[in-house]
């Protein structure tokens, strides 16, 4: 099989792409990350599988996470320990980046291609503290017990946000006992304390994560920064609840999952809500109409014993920020609720 190079105008294409990610990276507070991508940039072109697979790109380089995909391979080599300079790095034993990125991808060259075709599995527990908010705030409308289902569920761990300790501006919210606290830095007025009362919880992905097995829970740990201590020690919490409580999880796509889900009948006097963080942007077209029409059907017809609402916490259009939205129904209306870092370090509250 012949080696593949990439045209000097989809590498060039590529480079840049990392260039511009390294500098999101690094202002999401990640510098050693953002250090990776960049060197990752200069030294492309000895790992020609990788390059091409960047520089032939299908569609929106940002939209499908190719950088994260791409820090997720080399983070999953250094865990591996077959490639010493990365691993050295990783550990901190080293700050050669360069020596150790360019020797990853001479050596790592098929695997890191074969990762990037993999889509971002983060599951990023801290996003839950969003959710939470929302439904205190929901709480203050409907004074009912809660219904989830969240599509893009990844391991489900954002299910079992009732689990969690949520310290959202002061306010507490989900188990006050729990292992595990979340208290992401909070801008403006605590949302209400309202209770927060989980009756069910189900998810969908067309590639769910199951808690018992280890090498793909391993996979969700190769997805965080190395150089954010605390997001490990999260993602390891939430696993070790998940494994006592385990998600209820279906294997499917949204368009299809969703509207069947809406389409069960409703326990009178329960808020049916709809979650979905970091996911709509890798719908396709015709599947996010699908779960646009699911929601706005099944809006039409809830009531004041059978409300329906869904919250999202997604990238805006043009990917300068990341919304905490809500619609509910009956009455159909629409709110931005906050602004959010994207891996929930914090919340600036605007509801």
């Amino acid at each position: 099989m012949a080696v593949p190079h990439p045209s000097d105008a989809g590498l060039a294409a590529a480079r840049a792409y990392l260039e511009d990610q390294a500098r999101v990276a690094h202002g999401f507070g990640s510098p050693f990350v953002a250090a990776l991508l960049l060197a990752g940039a200069r030294h492309l072109e000895v790992a020609p599988y990788t390059a091409t697979m960047m520089a032939e790109w299908p569609g929106d380089r940002a939209s499908a996470a190719v950088a994260m995909r791409f820090h997720s391979a080399l983070h999953a080599l250094a865990r591996q320990g077959s490639i010493a300079p990365l691993a050295a790095l990783f550990r901190g034993e080293t700050v050669d980046v360069d020596h150790a990125v360019r020797t990853a991808l001479a050596m790592g060259d098929l695997v890191i291609a074969e990762r990037l075709k993999h889509p971002t599995q983060t599951n990023e527990v801290a996003r839950s503290a969003a959710f939470a908010a929302a439904l205190l705030h929901l709480g203050q409308m409907f004074a009912m017990p809660v219904e989830l289902l969240e599509i893009g569920a990844s391991a489900g761990l954002n299910l079992n946000l009732g689990r969690y300790r949520h310290n959202l501006g002061g306010t507490i919210a989900g188990d006050p006992c729990s292992e595990l606290t979340i208290a992401p830095t909070w801008f403006g007025p605590p949302p209400p304390a309202t209770t927060l009362d989980v009756r069910s919880a189900r998810g969908v992905d067309l590639a769910p994560i199951r808690i018992e097995d280890a090498a793909a829970c391993e996979r969700l740990l190769d997805h965080l920064f190395v150089d954010q201590v605390q997001r490990m020690d999260r993602l390891t919490r939430a696993l070790a609840i998940a494994r006592r409580h385990p998600p209820r999880l279906d294997q499917g796509s949204a368009g299809a999952w969703l509207p069947d889900r809406l389409a069960t009948a409703q326990a009178d006097g329960c808020l049916r809500v709809v979650l979905h963080s970091m996911v709509m942007q890798y719908l396709a077209a015709d599947e996010r109409q699908d779960v646009v029409a699911a929601l706005q059907s099944a809006g039409a017809h809830a009531d004041d014993r059978h409300p329906l609402a869904v919250i999202g916490l997604e990238w805006t259009p043009v990917r300068d920020a990341v919304h905490l939205t809500m619609t509910h129904w009956p009455d159909g209306r629409t709110w931005q609720l906050a602004e959010c870092d994207p891996y929930g370090a914090w919340i600036r509250w605007r509801a």
